[in-house]
C-alpha cells in the first residue's frame, strides 16, 4: 500500500545554488504609468506589473534592439567597430532627436553605437541599419527575426529608431527580455549604456536617462517619447549583487518618468534580496522502496534555486517535501517521485520536482515473497 508522505523540511540545511526562477510577488504599489514591469535578473521573479502585455509604442526605446542586433553583427564578423558607413540622404534628413550626421559623410560603426545610445539619435539608428543592411527595412526584419529568437513574443518592428508606425509595437514585458539579453549576451558593449555624455562634429550632448545620475545604482539602458506612446524608460541598476530590470512606459512627462522609475528602481532594490536554497543534484531525503534491490534511493532536485523575497520573509518560509511511499522497484534515475512545496509571504507557492538520484533494480521473485511479508507484517521492506 502506497502512503502520501509529507515532512516539513529546514531549509536552513540548504546551501548556496544555482539560480532559476521564482514565483510572483504580490506586495502593493501602484504607478501612474500605463504599462510596466519591474524583474529581478538572477532569479527572473517579477517583483512588480502592470499591463506588462499591452501593445505599445515602444519609441526610442526601439534603439535597444537596434544597439543589440548590431552588436551581434560586430560580434560575428559582419561589420566592426571600425567600420566606416556613409551617411545617405534619408538619414541625414530624419527628424526627432539627431546625432548631427552629415550626409556623405563617413562614420564608424563605434561612434553610430554612441549616437544612438548616448544622444538617441533617429539619423544615427538610421546610418547604423543601412551600414548593416543596405537598408532600413532590411535591418528591420533583422530586429523581427531577432526578437523571436529570443523571445519577443509580441513585438514588431519596422524602423530602427522608435519613429511612429502602426505596425511598429512592443510589450513591457518584451522590452525587459531584451534589456536582459543585451546586458547577459553583451556586457563589455552595454557599457556604452552608462556614458553620461558623448560629442560628436563639437555637438556635446547628454544621455537622457535620469537616472544615471541619481547615485542608486542604475547603469542603463533607454529613455523614449513619443506623442503616442507617452514617455517611457527601460532601466538597469545593481546592488549588493542584485540586478533589476524595470520598464516603464507611458508617462505624461519626463518629470514623471524620472520620479517614478527611480521609486520603483529603489523599492525593488531595497526591499527584497535573494536567497538560495538548493545546489544541483543535492540530496533532500532517502524515500524507502518496496521491493527493490536497495532499501532505499535518494531524492534529489535536478537544478539549484534561488528566490527573490520580500526582506522580512525569510525567517517565515516553510517546505514540505511529499510523496508516495515506499516508491515500488523499478526507480528509474531521474524519475519524478514527489515534490518540495515551498510557502513564504508575499510569493506565489512554489511546486520544486523531486527526482530518484539513482536505479532501482526490483528484486527477484523470492526476494519479493519475503519482502511482501515483512511489509504485511511491520510496513517495511529488508
Amino acid at each position: 500500500m502506497l502512503i502520501r508522505l509529507k515532512r516539513l523540511i529546514s531549509l536552513a540545511l540548504f546551501s548556496l545554488s544555482f539560480v532559476m526562477l521564482a514565483a510572483q510577488t504580490s506586495l502593493a504599489l501602484s504607478t501612474v504609468a500605463k504599462e510596466a514591469i519591474v524583474v529581478d535578473m538572477g532569479t527572473g521573479t517579477v517583483l512588480f506589473e502592470k499591463n506588462p502585455d499591452n501593445q505599445m509604442a515602444p519609441s526610442s526605446m526601439t534603439k535597444i534592439m537596434t544597439a543589440y542586433v548590431a552588436f551581434n553583427q560586430v560580434q560575428a564578423g559582419v561589420v566592426s567597430l571600425g567600420t566606416q558607413c556613409k551617411i545617405s540622404k534619408k538619414a541625414w534628413a530624419k527628424g526627432g532627436s539627431k546625432m548631427f550626421v552629415g550626409e556623405g559623410t563617413f562614420i564608424t560603426v563605434e561612434d553610430l553605437l554612441r549616437g544612438v545610445i548616448i544622444q538617441s539619435g533617429n539619423d544615427a539608428a538610421i546610418a547604423l541599419a543601412e551600414c548593416i543592411s543596405g537598408r532600413e527595412e532590411d535591418f528591420a526584419g533583422l530586429m523581427n527575426y531577432t526578437a523571436q529568437q529570443i523571445g519577443m513574443v509580441s513585438s514588431s518592428f519596422r524602423n530602427a529608431s522608435g519613429w511612429p508606425d502602426k505596425d511598429h509595437y512592443s510589450t513591457a514585458r518584451d522590452i525587459a527580455t531584451l534589456s536582459v539579453r543585451l546586458i547577459e549576451d553583451h556586457p563589455t558593449y552595454y557599457r556604452m549604456f552608462g556614458e553620461k555624455e558623448f560629442t560628436y562634429s563639437k555637438v556635446r550632448q547628454l544621455n537622457r536617462n535620469p537616472l544615471l545620475n541619481r547615485n542608486i545604482g542604475v547603469d542603463g539602458i533607454k529613455t523614449g517619447h513619443t506623442k503616442v506612446g507617452g514617455y517611457g524608460l527601460a532601466a538597469s541598476g545593481a546592488r549588493n549583487g542584485r540586478r533589476v530590470i524595470l520598464v516603464l512606459n507611458g508617462m505624461n512627462s519626463k518629470a514623471t518618468r524620472a520620479s517614478e522609475s527611480e521609486r520603483l528602481m529603489n523599492w525593488s532594490l531595497r526591499t527584497f534580496s535573494n536567497y538560495s536554497l538548493f545546489r544541483p543534484g543535492q540530496v533532500i531525503e532517502y524515500a524507502p522502496v518496496w521491493n527493490g534491490e536497495k532499501n532505499h534511493v535518494p531524492l534529489i532536485v535536478s537544478t539549484g534555486m534561488t528566490v527573490t523575497l520580500p526582506l522580512n520573509a525569510r525567517e517565515n518560509m516553510r517546505a514540505q517535501l511529499s510523496y508516495n511511499g515506499p516508491v515500488p522497484a523499478p526507480v528509474t534515475a531521474g524519475q519524478q517521485v514527489g515534490e518540495i512545496l515551498i510557502v513564504a509571504p508575499g510569493i506565489q507557492p512554489l511546486r520544486i520536482p523531486m527526482l530518484a538520484g539513482e536505479s532501482v533494480q526490483a528484486n527477484g521473485k523470492i526476494g519479493s515473497v519475503i519482502n511482501g511479508v515483512q511489509y504485511s507484517l511491520f510496513g517495511v521492506g529488508d
